[in-house]
């Protein structure tokens, strides 16, 4: 269930919601807090609802999934220093990560399997993912190591910054620039970066000392300390909210 953007309604027939058995079918859990999910990005998954809804498909198998869809990135990423085209696969896999986070959620929702347990799972292993992507840019030889480990750390701290305001009952927080789903756009835009410099027999052009992927890392960087300080704002400011309203 994670993906920015606006989040739209669908009428009862494609809501994956509801594909399971119906609008009044009775659920014994239901999530706090949901990420928005882009009305075009949410769409591409009804058909794979339906399917995993029919196969009896478990949710947290979608969520295993998308820890495999990161490893596949990390190794594309890995290798990338010494077959540049990798480049390409590597950020198409973190979208398929992206997919499956969002897969998880949705089918979780439409079978009736939503549970406090499947927070815990939908959450971990998109932890895991961020460690994995950014320890094989870390290791591409097309950065400085210190980067992707760096970006690895602060994906982290986001993360579990946003998860302060659910833990003291104000609301799950998926604000801010870089959120989950633009780390990987931006990743996406410096891996493509780096390979057109790498055919345009610039691969070794550096700025600073720093390489594409290096300032790529430092931007993901500095939009995670800007989301942070934005979600530390709106979990504070729900907390003065909720002590007025008592």
């Amino acid at each position: 269930m994670n993906c920015d953007g606006m989040n739209q309604k669908f009428s009862p027939e494609e809501d994956p919601d509801k594909i399971a058995s119906g609008s009044d079918r009775k659920r014994n859990y239901s999530p706090t807090s949901r990420r928005p999910i882009a009305d075009a990005f949410r769409r591409t998954a009804i058909g794979a609802v339906r399917f995993c809804v029919a196969m009896g498909i478990h949710p947290d198998v979608i969520s295993y999934l998308s820890i495999a869809a990161s490893a596949l990135a990390a190794f594309c990423f890995w290798k990338s220093g010494r077959m540049p085209w990798l480049l390409i696969l590597g950020p198409a896999f973190c979208y398929l990560r992206l997919w499956f986070n969002m897969l998880d959620g949705m089918v979780a929702l439409a079978s009736g399997k939503a549970s406090w347990r499947g927070e815990i799972l939908n959450d971990l292993p998109d932890r895991v993912s961020d460690v994995l992507i950014f320890a094989g840019v870390a290791h591409s030889g097309l950065c400085h190591v210190e980067s992707g480990y760096w970006a690895a750390i602060f994906a982290l701290l986001t993360a579990y910054v946003g998860m302060f305001g659910q833990a003291v009952g104000v609301q799950r927080e998926f604000s801010g620039l870089m959120a989950k789903p633009w780390r990987m756009v931006t990743l996406h835009l410096g891996s493509w970066l780096t390979l057109a410099l790498i055919r345009g027999g610039e691969g070794a052009r550096r700025w600073w000392s720093l390489s594409t992927l290096d300032w790529t890392c430092l931007m993901i960087i500095a939009g995670c300390l800007q989301t942070i300080a934005v979600r530390l704002q709106r979990i504070f400011r729900g907390l003065r909210e909720k002590e007025q309203r008592k």
